[in-house]
């Protein structure tokens, strides 16, 4: 396989760089906690989302900014204030005005009214755009048709007309449409707003707590997970791309992706030795993986994979720089993803190394309501996005956002082309990422 040359470190370097980013991560905790107490004045943001009801990830947004949530041993109290809220939708369970009423949140009509609280500027300082969840109907892939864009150029088109923008925030990845994702990003780029999207995968609780060294010599990437196809991907691929991107010479972009399907997955794990050695390392970091019947634990195997979990599928993406990407998913014995026949319920990362060292971990989410009644992992994205609106700074570069979302959508392009490779050259995204970290050592 390609690889750049980098410089040469030592085995004993690269633990002791590692465990210093470690260790940097947690005094930057200690700044973040110091930085977080309320100002006098607490910004304004509206929310814009399909749908709050419990479990939601309106919700998770929406309750933490209004009551706030544990964060480093200790209660915090969101330094920036909920004036508005749209939902597109409101079913069976809605929340939208039991929270309206008891923190006097305005519920708007419009996202314009949102933004403006119905008067002709700007009236807030920050925006976020949730769009997961809800009725909607689902494209020829199974992609459900979030309105992500509609709701973002609404946003748009209300900064344009009172002539104003704020910091925006938009969940998970841009679009379900590459043309629109392209949009979006011009339309940041365009009117000069911080935009700071993503999912709770890169901030999240580590297991064990290890960052990439920036400038690391990683030569190869795997990312192991599970879901849906095509929405849920996205996860186990900013899994694996916010370690990839901190190499030595940050990312220079994908120029090519093939999926692959059940009896290709076990012929790919065979013919690559690496990419075999990186899955079962990131497998062994698993809590969930599926044992045999009246086994309570499972080493990884190609043999094991194919008994617990037939239905499988992989992405490899190529990179420019002769860096690989290899995402797995896992989903068990359906033919349509389910937790209760999935192989594993987490996401886990391993890396190589040019000198052939392997680093491991698992991004850990408790999700509710079978593993915590909390879903804690928002904490920390909602952490940042309060320090993007009070200082207008994104944590990390939205060309990782800009990237993943083009990832996913061209590997999902490739699954339902029979697995063909596909060439990428509208992704030749070049960025540096920022030195971080960025996930949650709480």
């Amino acid at each position: 396989m390609p690889a750049r040359p980098t410089a040469r470190i030592s085995r004993r370097q690269f633990t002791r760089t590692v465990a210093g980013a470690a260790t940097a991560a947690a005094s930057a905790s200690f700044h973040v906690r110091a930085a977080a107490k309320s100002p006098a004045k607490r910004k304004r943001v509206a929310l814009v989302t399909t749908i709050v009801r419990k479990f939601s990830h309106g919700q998770h947004f929406v309750d933490r900014l209004l009551e706030g949530y544990g964060w480093h041993g200790q209660h915090h109290e969101s330094p920036l204030e909920l004036v508005s809220l749209f939902a597109e939708q409101s079913p069976e369970g809605d929340l939208c005005r039991d929270r309206s009423q008891r923190h006097g949140v305005k519920l708007c009509p419009t996202i314009a009214e949102a933004l403006t609280l119905g008067t002709s500027r700007l009236a807030v300082d920050g925006v976020l755009i949730i769009g997961e969840h809800g009725d909607y109907p689902r494209d020829a892939k199974g992609q459900p048709l979030y309105p992500r864009f509609r709701f973002f150029k609404d946003v748009v088109k209300t900064f344009e007309r009172t002539n104003a923008t704020a910091p925006v925030f938009q969940d998970k990845h841009f679009a379900m449409d590459w043309r629109e994702a392209q949009e979006t990003y011009r339309d940041a780029q365009r009117l000069g707003f911080p935009l700071m999207a993503g999912s709770s995968l890169p901030v999240t609780w580590r297991i064990p707590a290890i960052e990439v060294p920036l400038g690391a010599p990683l030569v190869e990437s795997v990312g192991v997970g599970y879901g849906h196809h095509g929405y849920y991907d996205i996860h186990t691929i900013e899994t694996a791309q916010c370690m990839s991107e901190r190499r030595a010479g940050g990312e220079v972009g994908v120029k090519s992706v093939q999926a692959f399907k059940n009896d290709a997955v076990w012929r790919l794990l065979g013919e690559r030795e690496s990419t075999r050695r990186l899955c079962f390392a990131a497998l062994n970091r698993s809590q969930t993986l599926k044992a045999l019947p009246g086994r309570t634990f499972a080493e990884p195997s190609v043999e094991h994979l194919q008994r617990v979990s037939p239905f499988a599928v992989a992405y490899v993406f190529e990179h420019h720089d002769g860096f690989r990407t290899t995402i797995f998913h896992f989903n068990g014995t359906g033919t349509a993803f389910s937790r209760d026949t999935a192989a594993l319920n987490d996401f886990t990362y391993a890396g190589l190394t040019q000198r052939g060292d392997v680093l491991s971990t698992l991004m850990f989410l408790p999700m509710p309501p079978t593993m915590s009644t909390l879903a804690s992992f928002f904490s920390p994205l909602v952490n940042h996005i309060e320090r993007m609106v009070l200082t207008g700074q994104t944590a990390w570069p939205i060309e990782r956002n800009y990237l993943t979302t083009g990832m996913t959508l061209f590997a999902v392009d490739s699954l339902y082309s029979d697995g063909a490779k596909l060439a990428t050259p509208d992704l030749r995204i070049r960025y540096q990422p920022t030195p971080g970290p960025h996930f949650w050592l709480g």
